[in-house]
């Protein structure tokens, strides 16, 4: 039976040891942590989980152990981006074999597709396999941004059920759930946009503070959208809200801040791959001074 996507979900750092290579034990007790912390879902080989500097087989053994350790517990939904169509069937296609729920996909990137390219694109993934996809519109990585007219458009294919809304214009929510008429269910993809985005209808979020304050992700979400409690979910969030800004900031070291996050409150991390660089003194230092605010470490 297919898993309705709903929820607070981690978008998985990938734990590297020190030599960069898979740190799968490390992995496997963030799982399990998470998954404890009350995590609603995960995704595994997302941006933050920095999957354009994974090779095929990493990618794929990335997948492989997410779906073992977590055993069904709670949904998986791998990231299958590619910058072909041919790749991201692949990828699709090795996501459902292996038991995942989902797939997040971003757009063909670089060439800057022209909309019916971008729908035979999804069309073809869709027709690959009948697995649930979640389109990864994030026009400032990929270089595309895939507007509403054009996501309501793709929301006509068979599996194309979801929505990840990175453009950071919260608006969008609110014109997928007005004229999608419940066929594409948006979700949050700014950390420092969640409790807007699910007042205007989103019913998830893809977050990367999640690897670091899972059970706080949870809660936000279920305060906003289950409850509707928003005064104390407002509490919450101006909480978390340095932290997320701290992600989604000028810094522009996304992966870098979840990693050495997820290290400070006591999990795996590592280092991220070259060119990458880590988290300098100050850096450093204003992470720290943030995690110690919110009482996380």
């Amino acid at each position: 039976m297919e898993k309705k996507l709903r929820g607070a979900f981690a978008v998985l750092v990938t734990p590297f040891n020190k030599d960069y290579s898979l740190d799968e034990i490390g992995l496997r007790e963030n799982i399990d942590w998470l998954i404890a912390e009350g995590i609603h879902g995960i995704i595994p080989a997302g941006s933050t989980g920095e999957f354009v500097s994974l090779s095929e087989n990493e990618r794929k053994r990335l997948i492989e152990v997410t779906v073992d350790q977590a055993k069904g517990r709670v949904p998986v939904c791998a990231g299958a981006c590619a910058e072909t169509t041919q790749d991201a069937i692949m990828y699709t296609k090795f996501a459902n074999e292996v038991g995942c729920d989902a797939v997040m996909i971003l757009p063909p990137y670089y060439f800057g597709p022209k909309p019916e390219e971008l729908y035979s694109h999804y069309k073809a993934i869709s027709d690959s396999v009948d697995i649930p996809i979640m389109i990864y519109n994030n026009p400032w990585t990929s270089g595309v941004d895939i507007k509403v007219d054009v996501a309501l458009k793709l929301a006509e294919i068979e599996n194309v059920k979801y929505i990840k809304e990175s453009s950071g214009d919260v608006r969008r929510i609110g014109q997928l759930v007005l004229r999608g008429k419940g066929k594409i269910t948006p979700f949050a993809g700014f950390d420092d946009l969640l409790i807007e985005s699910y007042i205007m209808g989103a019913l998830g979020g893809v977050i990367v503070a999640a690897n670091i304050c899972p059970k706080l992700c949870a809660n936000l979400f279920e305060m906003v959208v289950d409850r509707k409690d928003y005064e104390n979910a407002k509490k919450l969030y101006f909480k978390m809200l340095p932290l997320l800004s701290y992600i989604e900031g000028p810094v522009g070291k996304i992966s870098q801040i979840a990693k050495r996050g997820c290290e400070l409150v006591g999990h795996a991390g590592g280092p991220c791959r070259p060119p990458r660089a880590p988290l300098n003194n100050e850096e450093e230092k204003e992470l720290k001074r943030i995690l110690q605010d919110m009482g996380l470490i």
